[in-house]
């Protein structure tokens, strides 16, 4: 098993549960589920039916706002954004829409036009995504040569802090979740791809892509 984050081959047994095992990259210390454990498509699918993110939720635009107030601060309208992994209630689309941006929607389930993922963008967007990437290095990688130049990448994801408070994590149960980030995986995306980085919430982060 190699790291799907950086290709890393000296990864640690970090946890286990009576479904799973996890492990943990020596290099950028992402923790993965292994490839014969991951659900398949329409396991996904059918786990992500039975949420219910509606775009009018006032609850879930003010959780999506842990992400979306700072990144409008830093790049305010007019700009155009590609909302990633949208989802079947796109509500971070809508609420970019209604501040003047110019919004895409790409979601390999929901929203599946590749020619999206052909254009650039001021700005990309992946609320509660990257836990679910099972090859995230490359999925980065497309969304990062996309940005313009200065471009912002915002992420949201729950972020690991060691073994023992990961044993008994709820966030690792979702059956979809099979990558986890923690802040020096973050750190180590930064370094890798030359990127300006912040955490502007626990669970909210921005990278920059140099001028």
């Amino acid at each position: 098993m190699n790291c799907p984050l950086c290709g890393g081959v000296h990864l640690s047994l970090f946890g286990r549960d009576r479904r799973r095992s996890y492990w943990r990259c020596r290099a950028c210390e992402l923790v993965s589920v292994p490839p014969d454990q991951r659900p398949d498509p329409a396991e996904e699918r059918a786990e992500y039916d039975r949420h219910e993110n509606h775009p009018d939720d006032p609850g879930y635009r003010r959780f999506l706002g842990r992400l979306f107030e700072p990144l409008a601060e830093r790049c305010p309208p007019p700009a155009r954004g590609l909302d990633f992994g949208c989802g079947p209630g796109p509500a971070l689309a809508a609420m970019g829409r209604e501040r003047g941006y110019e919004m895409s929607l790409y979601d390999p389930l929901y929203a599946d036009e590749a020619s999206v993922l052909a254009a650039d963008y001021d700005f990309i967007t992946a609320t509660e995504v990257v836990e679910h990437l099972h090859d995230p290095g490359r999925t980065l990688e497309c969304l990062l040569r996309r940005l313009r130049p200065g471009g912002w990448l915002g992420l949201m994801t729950q972020l690991v802090i060691n073994a023992e408070r990961f044993a008994t994590w709820r966030y690792k149960d979702d059956p979809t979740h099979v990558a986890f980030f923690s802040r020096q995986t973050l750190e180590w995306l930064a370094r890798r791809h030359g990127l300006g980085f912040e955490a502007v919430a626990r669970d909210a982060f921005l990278f920059r892509r140099p001028e």
